[in-house]
């Protein structure tokens, strides 16, 4: 029998809202869906938009630790499903033996897991350059947000989606997880499942490649799956649906 609770975890310049539509299909199938916000990220998306001191000096640390202490309340283990950021906090949520199975859409790589592909280079140097003040949020603005996550979309979409979903960030975050975020590759671990996007110019597919190649636990079941064509919003670009359903029957073949 399937577990009934899934835990969403969202990236970057992100809130909840992004899961919004997985949510809906998910709870239609029976699940019960949770989906946390980081640390102050708990407001809409407006409000956001000017952000309080904190989240400058927000750390990836602080938000596992804050998503670690709400699964620990739960009275089963849940599905984790993360995407970008929130895959790679997934993947360390994962070692620690707080998930049932888990998903890790286009994950942020772990340290120790690099591209010098242009692409990612391009799209991550807003929040990782050394020039800016690291205690300042870094805003996305809408061409960078056109090149890392909605390439190829029509302007119409990309606009919608800027204006739904993005919020500014801290630079903490993703710098801690060039140096901080390290996984056990030869733990045992709950099912794996990592997706990655065809197209995708902030996560490149070969990144993600690379990150579930470093698994090397032989009885634990660890899998890879790339949608050809997905940019980085492939969790709400046209035929989102399939890739939603493709995680739900994975779920299915689980023996959780």
């Amino acid at each position: 029998m399937n577990p009934e609770t899934v835990l969403f975890i969202h990236g970057l310049y992100m809130t909840p809202l992004c899961w919004e539509d997985w949510v809906k299909r998910f709870e239609a199938r029976g699940y019960r869906c949770l989906a946390p916000a980081y640390p102050g990220r708990d407001r809409s998306i407006q409000a956001l938009q000017t952000p309080d001191a904190a989240l400058g000096t927000l750390t990836l640390s602080e938000i596992v630790e804050q998503l670690a202490g709400q699964i620990k309340t739960l009275d089963e283990r849940p599905v984790l499903i993360g995407h970008s950021m929130g895959a790679l906090i997934t993947q360390l949520l994962l070692n620690r033996g707080l998930a049932s199975a888990a998903i890790a859409i286009d994950s942020a790589p772990p340290t120790g897991v690099f591209t010098t592909r242009f692409s990612f280079l391009k799209a991550n140097w807003g929040h990782i350059t050394p020039f800016a003040n690291q205690d300042s949020p870094v805003f996305m603005t809408f061409e960078r947000f056109q090149y890392a996550f909605v390439n190829d979309m029509p302007v119409t979409e990309q606009c919608a989606a800027f204006e739904r979903y993005v919020v500014p960030e801290s630079r903490h975050i993703p710098r801690e997880s060039l140096l901080g975020a390290n996984i056990d590759f030869k733990k045992p671990h709950a099912p794996l499942l990592m997706i990655a996007g065809g197209n995708d110019h902030i996560i490149p597919a070969i990144l993600n490649q690379t990150n579930y190649q470093r698994y090397k636990d032989g009885s634990s079941v660890t899998e890879f799956k790339e949608f050809p064509g997905r940019n980085h919003f492939i969790l709400g670009q046209k035929g989102w649906e399939e890739v939603a359903d493709y995680c739900m029957e994975w779920i299915a073949r689980q023996k959780i």
